[in-house]
């Protein structure tokens, strides 16, 4: 537990001196494990769920309510927020570096939301980027096997000047398709290419980051059409080449270890995203941040944000918004207080974030934190925190179609079918949160520790659902599904609606330890219920809120085995037990992946990498709102090479 953390407090401290329940991924873990992805390697931390529900797609979340579109957890690519303002979660196709350019993943757990804003509700998951100091020289990896068809990165790094180290990487990989029930392929290979670059300058007391990504991806999906009352709906398989990128300004100047101050600003633009279709979505984000003592005791952090997201949608035979292009912005200032009342033994922190978006209006997050030192090995902390989840396009502007019934005169007077559809509101509100978390940290002598948390959250005003009176299709509501039909129809609006409620409480543990110094074993747990109060009409159909309680799992375990067998040679094992998600009919499974790598020299590595061996495949997840085909997420091996000079 020797390492550092930035993300609960915006400042680097000790991961045994905070407050919050953090977990740390290093990049050395990554390289271990042989995961391919971020979201491979967040299944690492304790409390955060991940599934994979295609080649391209996952579900991700942390203390439960996972799906596709998961919207209580903030995502930040070096303090860069990866949400998308139209589901309110994360396209995780899109989120993507040089795995090796990895320094960490910060996993915090439990709401952030004082410090980093609406949506980081759950928790948040920070991966920071190494120093271009760090990456000099020239890395090339290549290899492929059966689902990893093949891959290739190169990056390179230099020196503009003394003070000015830079690195850039482009990289690129095949990832064969995953295959549905019946044993037929989901049509859903991945093709994807990616460069950046990024640049640190330091000087004195002022240090300055400029770095960048561009990407495109060649995806598919393959999705179960609405029923027509003719037939039965089949299968479309939807091909998109989305492009995009991104670009990252921060100015950081360090008056002392208690002063500094904080300016950063991005841009990130995508094209032609598949899920939801849209021509376009960007975001410009700028935010500014000072930390200065306040007497001995007090640590002030104050800090103000900007964001604003414009997006223009396609509309489609399953997915429409209305209007189809559409700006929304938020604004928010926060401060918190960090105070030593009993300095080295008792630390207590409060803050506030106050914010107005144009989606809910104005949202007030508190947050008050303790953390009691008992000794040097160990430490006792507390917290209660309010968060809120705020609307997303969707649920304001959408309609989405569920299929279409045959005319029902009897019940309507009129000889027209009935199309059903999921219809936004701009009644929809915020979703709010009140957590209390308790938790305990202890360094056991040199070489083991354990971490344990335990939570209990407090839902309200949660998404639900609600059937309208059936209406005349007028309007855009009639224009854009027209088409599908060919003639005038009416439609049964199901509608959104905030009269959902739900408890959750789990626990989770960690424990390092080291028996040899060439041998450490990590083990993970987690436990977690839910239970929800929601429509009952549609908590068979509602993954997301009323079904919470069985589409997440409610028991993970995660053992990883790292062993050097030689200076040169290392023998990698990682098995892991996830809980059955009755809600999809997914039955509980247990996988291991293995790495084996060699270093005939200091500058190169041979790998081998196992995945997912104990079946020819499994069943993780599956995607909710959009009808993509149930898949099988198969077994897979790949070698390859790593070059290093």
């Amino acid at each position: 537990m020797n390492v550092e953390v930035v993300s609960v407090s915006k400042r680097k401290e000790k991961l045994t001196q905070v407050a919050s329940a953090a977990f740390v991924i290093s990049g050395e873990d990554i390289r271990r494990s042989g995961a391919t992805s971020i979201p491979e390697a967040l299944r690492m931390a304790p409390g955060v769920q991940v599934a994979r529900i295609g080649t391209d797609k996952w579900s991700v979340s942390i203390r439960g309510f996972n799906g596709r579109f998961s919207n209580k957890l903030l995502v930040l690519m070096d303090g860069r927020s990866v949400y998308t303002p139209l589901s309110s979660g994360v396209i995780w196709s899109q989120q993507d570096t040089f795995i090796e350019d990895i320094d960490r993943i910060e996993v915090i757990r439990g709401p952030a939301a004082t410090l980093w804003g609406v949506n980081a509700v759950n928790g948040v998951i920070n991966i920071i980027s190494k120093n271009a100091a760090k990456t000099q020289g020239t890395l090339l990896t290549a290899g492929g096997g059966s689902f990893e068809q093949a891959f290739v990165g190169a990056r390179y790094g230099g020196m503009i000047n003394e003070l000015t180290p830079f690195r850039i990487y482009a990289k690129g990989f095949i990832r064969d398709h995953t295959t549905t029930l019946s044993g037929n392929s989901a049509n859903d290979t991945w093709h994807s290419a990616r460069a950046g670059f990024r640049i640190d300058h330091s000087q004195g007391i002022d240090e300055l980051i400029l770095q960048g990504d561009i990407f495109v991806n060649g995806i598919s999906d393959t999705v179960q059409q609405p029923p027509i009352f003719q037939s039965n709906g089949g299968l479309n398989v939807i091909d998109r080449n989305e492009t995009g990128g991104n670009i990252r300004l921060r100015w950081d100047r360090t008056f002392s270890e208690r002063s500094a101050l904080m300016f950063q600003a991005y841009y990130d633009h995508v094209r032609h995203q598949l899920a939801p279709q849209a021509k376009y979505v960007e975001s410009f984000d700028t935010d500014i941040q000072q930390r200065f003592p306040l007497g001995r005791r007090h640590n002030i952090t104050w800090g103000l944000n900007y964001r604003l997201y414009n997006s223009n949608l396609d509309n489609t035979l399953i997915t429409a918004f209305v209007p189809d292009k559409k700006s929304n912005y938020f604004v928010s200032g926060f401060l918190r207080d960090e105070f030593d009342w009993i300095p080295e033994k008792l630390k207590l922190s409060v803050g506030v974030r106050l914010g107005y978006n144009n989606l809910s209006g104005i949202e007030v997050q508190p947050n008050a934190r303790v953390i009691w030192t008992l000794d040097e090995q160990s430490s006792l902390w507390a917290s209660v925190s309010r968060a809120v989840r705020t609307p997303a396009r969707g649920e304001h502007d959408v309609i989405i179609n569920r299929g279409i019934l045959p005319p029902q005169p009897d019940l309507t007077g009129l000889p027209l079918p009935i199309m059903q559809a999921i219809i936004g509101s701009n009644n929809f509100s915020s979703e709010k949160l009140i957590a209390y978390e308790l938790g305990y940290r202890r360094q056991i002598q040199t070489n083991a520790a354990i971490d344990i948390a335990g939570f209990f959250n407090d839902y309200s005003d949660l998404r639900d659902f609600e059937l309208g009176m059936i209406m005349s299709a007028v309007g855009m509501h009639r224009d854009v599904f027209f088409s599908l039909l060919q003639q005038e129809h009416l439609m049964l609006p199901i509608l959104f609606n905030n009269n959902a409620s739900a408890i959750s409480y789990g626990t989770e543990l960690s424990v390092d330890w080291r028996p040899h110094e060439r041998w450490r074993l990590q083990k993970s747990y987690s436990y977690l219920n839910i239970d929800t109060k929601s429509n009952p009409a549609f908590r068979d159909i509602d993954a997301s809120t009323g079904g919470a309680g069985t589409a997440n799992p409610r028991h993970q375990l995660s053992l990883r085995s790292n062993y050097d067998l030689t200076e040169r040679l290392q023998f990698n094992l990682w098995l892991r037990y996830v809980d059955k998600l009755a809600f999809y009919n997914i039955s509980d499974y247990v996988t291991m992946d293995a790495k084996m790598s060699w270093k005939p020299v200091r500058n190169i590595e041979f790998f081998l990498v196992g995945q997912n061996l104990f079946s020819e495949h499994h069943r993780e997840s599956q995607s909710d709102f959009i009808d993509t085909v149930p898949a099988r997420i198969p077994r897979g091996i790949y070698t390859g090479a790593r070059l290093d000079f």
